[in-house]
């Protein structure tokens, strides 16, 4: 009663009393913020609508040819060339052994691959790596292990020093999280028999999906990039990306393309459309999933997403030039090349449509707009349902039934956006730094050899966060968007009200999920 009665006469006193009469400042803050919403809006229905067309090039594809995967040419034993698996790690004690474990599995014939550890580690994953390294050279396989006295570049460096040594026509790169199946080598090697391609790059798939909340939500955003966007793109002769891991490069194609850059976080993206741009074109194959491990812990994925969000603005800032000068791209190429390289941002302006939402709500009579003024924008709603309900359901990526897929589908979505809105400040975050050209250091994914329910994560050193600025204004965002919501039930302002309700419980979840996850660390 006191909160209503306090929050019901600051509403009289400042937004919505019929007789209030802004003045000139008031009045140009209204209208500047309502140009900020709109323009926000109108970048985030756009980059909707761009992906609604790859769901259209996506679907196209799938009913002329029955199928997503181009079929691989034949090769016999004889015929298969040389591969070099590049395993680049970094503190990776958890999971060092299975996936080296994994990669000696392969059906390819021992004689034609070689394994090099590129190990940057400062911790007991320099021993176990070595100690797998004897393991399987005594049982005749060809394994190296490559060690660089410090970690400039850090992945991309370390893949820079490495590639020289290696003796495959053909490199083969996994991150240490991933278990790639036996015929992955024999499955994507002969699409090289075309001079033109330069990577093949396979579907991610989730070894821990069900072991949480957390990683059940960071599988559906995944599930449409390695369906809808990566063959939607391929499809529509669009430019597409190597994802940096559970992929085969053509050593040739990284050196026409000028080899590996560390000047952003996102090293695979940049040499992706290096490569494209020189001539270069990239076979993705939906079929062929490469089962990896998703980030349990949020200070794991915060990490991660920062990598992404940051790297992604980096890699805009410095290939969109290339991109607008070149004349191997046609002008819709080109805005969706623009679409894709700028796509991180969607943070950026989701982030400015929420903390805008709240004086827009109180505002809009100032200006004389009418209520309902952004229905027009839920096309770009609309689209997002449908794209990733084809992403997630529809397309032939998981054997369970159709219909239980549904029913998941229709709770994880809605929990989907509302995460998503709360990582809002901390990606949006990230982005600025990349367009503003601020440096910083690769940080590394953490894994725990987290498979299934039950398994522990065995965090050691590999968590350090602390409680920071940023995770105490995700807890004051999430009381900004619930007073927001109850102001908006006092005056019956309703338009906001579902907006504003996902944007407090998105950020009170990334705010407690974080808090509670240093506690356990």
């Amino acid at each position: 009663m006191l909160l209503g009665f306090i929050l019901e006469n600051i509403g009289k006193l400042y937004f919505n009393v019929e007789n209030f009469v802004p003045n000139a400042g008031q009045l140009f803050f209204a209208k500047l913020v309502f140009v900020i919403y709109c323009l926000s809006l109108l970048f985030t229905t756009s980059y909707c609508l761009l992906q609604f067309q790859l769901l259209y090039y996506y679907k196209k594809f799938r009913n002329k040819h029955q199928t997503t995967d181009p079929a691989a040419p034949n090769m016999t034993d004889e015929q298969l060339p040389f591969v070099t698996v590049q395993l680049p790690m970094y503190n990776e004690m958890y999971v060092v052994e299975r996936l080296v474990d994994c990669i000696a599995e392969f059906d390819y014939p021992k004689n034609k691959f070689e394994i090099h550890i590129i190990d940057d580690s400062n911790d007991e994953t320099v021993q176990i790596a070595q100690r797998k390294v004897a393991e399987y050279r005594a049982k005749g396989f060809n394994i190296d292990y490559i060690r660089r006295p410090n970690r400039h570049g850090f992945k991309a460096g370390a893949l820079m020093d490495a590639t020289p040594l290696a003796k495959g026509e053909f490199l083969a790169i996994f991150d240490a999280d991933f278990l790639p199946r036996k015929e992955f080598l024999r499955s994507t090697v002969p699409y090289f028999q075309d001079p033109t391609v330069g990577v093949v790059q396979t579907r991610w798939e989730h070894i821990n999906e069900e072991y949480s909340l957390l990683t059940k939500l960071q599988t559906l955003p995944l599930n449409v990039h390695f369906t809808v966007e990566q063959l939607g793109r391929s499809s529509g002769n669009f430019l597409l990306q190597f994802n940096g891991t559970a992929g085969v490069w053509r050593k040739k194609t990284i050196d026409d393309a000028g080899g590996w850059h560390s000047d952003t976080l996102t090293e695979d993206l940049d040499l992706s459309y290096r490569a494209q741009l020189f001539g270069y074109h990239i076979v993705f194959l939906e079929k062929l999933g490469s089962p990896a491990e998703l980030p349990a812990e949020m200070n794991a994925l915060k990490a991660q997403q920062h990598r992404w969000m940051k790297g992604g603005a980096e890699s805009a800032r410095k290939l969109l030039p290339s991109v607008w000068r070149t004349d191997r791209l046609t002008l819709w190429q080109k805005i969706q090349a623009t679409g894709h390289l700028v796509s991180s941002s969607l943070f950026l302006f989701v982030f400015i449509l929420g903390v805008a939402s709240v004086p827009v709500m109180h505002t809009l009579h100032w200006i004389g707009v009418p209520k309902g003024v952004f229905s027009g924008f839920m096309i770009g709603l609309l689209s997002m349902i449908i794209v990733y309900y084809v992403g997630n359901i529809q397309a032939d990526i998981s054997t369970r039934e159709k219909g239980k897929l549904f029913w998941t589908f229709l709770w994880r979505f809605p929990l989907f956006l509302t995460m998503s809105l709360g990582l809002g400040l901390h990606n949006a975050r990230a982005v600025l730094q990349g367009w503003r050209g601020k440096k910083s250091e690769f940080v590394r994914t953490p894994k725990f050899n987290i498979m299934k329910l039950g398994d522990a994560m065995k965090k050691g050193n590999y968590i350090k966060a602390k409680l920071n600025w940023q995770t105490v204004m995700e807890g004051v965002l999430c009381v900004y968007f619930l007073l927001g919501v109850v102001d908006g039930l006092i005056w019956n302002n309703t338009e906001f009200l579902t907006f504003h309700l996902m944007l407090a419980i998105g950020y009170g979840a990334v705010f407690g999920y974080t808090v509670k996850h240093l506690r356990q660390g």
